[in-house]
């Protein structure tokens, strides 16, 4: 992984894959290249590091095609080198651009070394270069090859294939990872992600599992598995330019931060119309699949995980029925339990997450009919494996560490257990309506606590000598304390834990001294009198507390307490509310510890690799 782009014209595609590849850097990656057709030979560059390293030297050395791959790499086999860095080139004939994983590389690896192939990387990519080269060479032509490649692979790929055989023909295929086809007027393109060609078209073809695509200046034609020809739909994608800009900001998470309360806003929309929870929201022939579930099994990774720990606790206690939720490559690996009657939620970002895919497919097979995804992108692979749907409506996400996705996606969660407690008769008329009326007010919520970004810029000082950090929390809040830990660790490099803050006598108080800032969401709830209790214990050890509470919270500050308060506490959706300060807590520690906000070192945004 991490992010593919091509194109084929009539004009220059070098400023083409340049700036697509800008635009896919927000995924994450640790090198970048191109590959381009320039008459009768394969040219490429590589460069570790940035794009506009990369760019710099494309430009020194002239580059110039109608045809032409490019691809930024998130390291998994081999190291940051540019001799692993993509586009693989075999024989100096052909280009080859990747992301996924190869499973059974090795063994391609030593087979093609019999047949004289000689590898000078340590990637799994470079073998399937030559895997198509030797495909070309007995005689197949450069679609075939891929197709008879691509059999031999086991693993999850998303490829693009360019050959000086076939001056005119662009080569695509994919298993496990996002890939589709831009349509354009005498030219077409080929990408992991819209965002990389939405400056050059908004149409788009979304390939399926194991579908190949061959792709010329004027056509288009989709193979499926089976290398049968097969019509997919065109669709036309919304994103905008605008989305994918910085504007005012300094880095996109700081915009995608203070973009939530317009976020929360566009994902209630509906819900707002309707003025009141229906199972329409979520799809065709939903209040069938709602009616009757018994549980709900939530399955999720990072970000998305805690944001299912959250739900559980307002599904179990508004639905009044179990819920269980787990880490998505944890569950695809276990022999679970299936209850057929139970609802299988997945939550996802990027609708791509390949963990969470995997243990959709996983829970189906297992007899589970009755799924929901909870996605940002619409026609992503999660939703459309999904018999339901809720999209959130939170705009392209850039940063890599995940702020709006994560407080959308708590919307739609609690929308969902508001649904599931009507049509099985637990909530009654007027708890729906203050419901609906504490949704309409939350934006409103988000954006006081986003005005509580001076003060905690103060803190952030304070925050970016430390090497370690505790975050605590009790009941539903403690989910925000593990997703406030997440935050600074991704991207300030402060190692942070987070604990239910009575889990605190149990052993983390052992790491409580002065140099151990506590980090405590302390909202005026039931829990508030047992919190203050566990504050009192770091106190008592001499540890400095941060404490993020509410108005009337009746907190005293004090040399080794220090408070910050929220307008007002908001009730049931004051995980919400309390998720703000700790996203801007670690954007501005990271800030002031001067690292790469946007592209934190070693992740992705996009995470389509076990």
């Amino acid at each position: 992984m991490c992010g593919i782009v091509g194109a084929i014209a009539d004009r220059d595609v070098v400023p083409v894959l340049i700036d697509g590849l800008k635009r896919l850097e927000y995924r994450g990656y640790d090198s970048a290249g191109i590959a381009v057709l320039d008459g009768d030979d394969v040219r490429r560059v590589r460069r570790t590091g940035r794009v506009a390293e990369m760019e710099a030297a494309a430009q020194q050395e002239g580059f110039h095609a109608q045809l032409g791959i490019g691809h930024t790499r998130w390291a998994t086999h081999g190291g940051v080198t540019e001799s692993n860095a993509h586009p693989h080139v075999s024989f100096g004939e052909l280009a080859v651009v990747h992301n996924g994983i190869i499973e059974n590389h090795e063994q391609q690896r030593e087979r093609l070394r019999a047949e004289g192939y000689a590898f000078e990387s340590q990637t799994d990519t470079e073998v399937i270069a030559h895997l198509i080269h030797f495909h070309q060479r007995g005689g197949h032509d450069l679609l075939a090859a891929v197709q008879a490649a691509v059999r031999e692979l086991h693993g999850a790929y998303a490829i693009a294939v360019v050959s000086k055989r076939e001056p005119g023909r662009l080569v695509a295929a994919r298993m496990g990872c996002p890939l589709l086809v831009g349509l354009g007027d005498g030219e077409n393109f080929v990408a992991s992600d819209v965002s990389a060609i939405v400056q050059a078209t908004r149409r788009v073809i979304f390939l399926e599992e194991g579908d190949t695509a061959d792709v010329t200046r004027e056509s288009v034609r989709v193979f499926d598995a089976a290398n049968a020809p097969i019509e997919r739909e065109v669709h036309v994608s919304d994103v905008s330019l605008a989305s994918l800009e910085l504007g005012p900001y300094r880095h996109f998470m700081q915009k995608e931060i203070h973009e939530q309360p317009r976020a929360v806003a566009d994902t209630i929309e509906a819900l707002m119309d309707n003025g009141a929870f229906g199972a329409s929201l979520f799809g065709e022939g939903a209040e069938d699949v709602l009616r009757d579930v018994e549980g709900v099994q939530i399955l999720a990774c990072g970000t998305s995980y805690y944001a299912g720990l959250t739900a559980r606790y307002w599904i179990e206690s508004i639905a009044k029925i179990p819920c269980s939720v787990e880490i998505a490559s944890e569950y695809r690996y276990r022999e679970a339990h299936a209850n057929p009657k139970n609802l299988i939620v997945t939550i996802s970002q990027s609708g791509e997450t390949l963990d969470t895919m995997e243990a959709l497919k996983y829970a189906k097979s297992l007899g589970h009919a009755k799924t929901l995804s909870i996605c940002n992108v619409p026609e992503s692979a999660i939703p459309r494996a999904s018999r339901l749907v809720y999209y959130t409506r939170a705009g392209a996400e850039i940063g890599v560490a995940s702020t709006k996705a994560f407080t959308t996606q708590l919307v739609a969660l609690f929308t969902l257990t508001c649904t599931i407690a009507k049509l099985q008769g637990r909530l009654d008329a007027a708890q729906e309506a203050g419901y609906i009326d504490a949704l309409r007010q939350l934006p409103g919520s988000v954006q006081h606590a986003l005005n509580l970004e001076p003060q905690i810029v103060a803190w952030s000082e304070r925050f970016a000598p430390k090497q370690h950090a505790l975050f605590l929390g009790r009941g539903v809040h403690y989910p925000i304390a593990l997703e406030g830990a997440l935050k600074l660790k991704e991207i300030s490099y402060i190692h942070a834990e987070a604990y239910p803050a009575g889990e605190l006598k149990h052993g983390p108080l052992a790491l409580v001294d002065e140099a151990m800032p506590v980090v405590v969401i302390a909202p005026n709830d039931a829990l508030l009198e047992k919190v203050k209790s566990n504050i009192q214990e770091v106190r008592a050890r001499g540890g400095e507390m941060f404490v993020f509470a509410d108005a009337d919270s009746q907190f005293g500050e004090s040399e080794q307490v220090n408070v910050i308060r929220t307008p007002r506490h908001v009730g049931v959706l004051s995980p919400i509310v309390h998720a703000i300060p700790v996203q801007l807590l670690a954007y501005h520690a990271a800030l002031a510890r001067g690292t790469d906000v946007d592209k934190p070192r070693n992740l992705a945004k996009s995470v389509t690799v076990e």
